[in-house]
């Protein structure tokens, strides 16, 4: 992982403030998230959370889960934001996506950008790591910070192994 120097900041911002705009349109109930994948300076894809095909009607976001085995993350009815990015840009810019940088943002209740924490979402990992995208971009607490997808999804396995409760 690397911070972003102070001269790449100002590009980063534009793309989180995207990935921002893109995760107001969230359909789930329970987290707003959004994420557009860059590639020579232009979006290629992008994608909120929210139910298959935008049927809110199919929407399980209020259910608890707590008796299942499956990981928070996955606790969900919802599409993730970056699945849908990749699904966008394999539609419109497929011949892109090659060492593209995905922007992942989630917002409040009020629209306004949170800070992300660790990687920890192996799907996400393993998918935009199939579809060629060669960076993640998270804006954590310490600075915007770029993952290599490889260490973002070892990461997102070793994040597993430590005493984490929750993302």
């Amino acid at each position: 992982m690397m911070l972003l120097a102070e001269n790449e900041v100002k590009d980063a911002e534009n793309w989180f403030n995207e990935a921002a705009r893109v995760a107001r349109q969230a359909k789930c109930l329970k987290a707003h998230c959004g994420s557009v994948i860059v590639s020579d300076g232009v979006i290629i894809g992008e994608g909120y959370n929210g139910p298959p095909l935008d049927d809110e009607a199919s929407r399980t976001c209020s259910q608890e889960y707590s008796q299942t085995r499956k990981p928070l993350f996955d606790k969900t009815c919802c599409i993730h934001a970056e699945w849908r990015a990749v699904l966008d840009a394999c539609k419109r810019n497929p011949d892109k996506l090659a060492g593209s940088r995905l922007y992942f943002m989630r917002v409040n209740g009020g629209g306004e950008l949170t800070k992300a924490g660790e990687p920890y979402c192996t799907v996400c990992s393993r998918l935009t790591i199939e579809a060629g995208v060669a960076e993640f971009a998270l804006w954590q607490e310490q600075g915007m910070a770029v993952w290599p997808l490889k260490e973002y999804n070892t990461e997102s396995y070793l994040f597993f192994t430590r005493e984490n409760v929750h993302p």
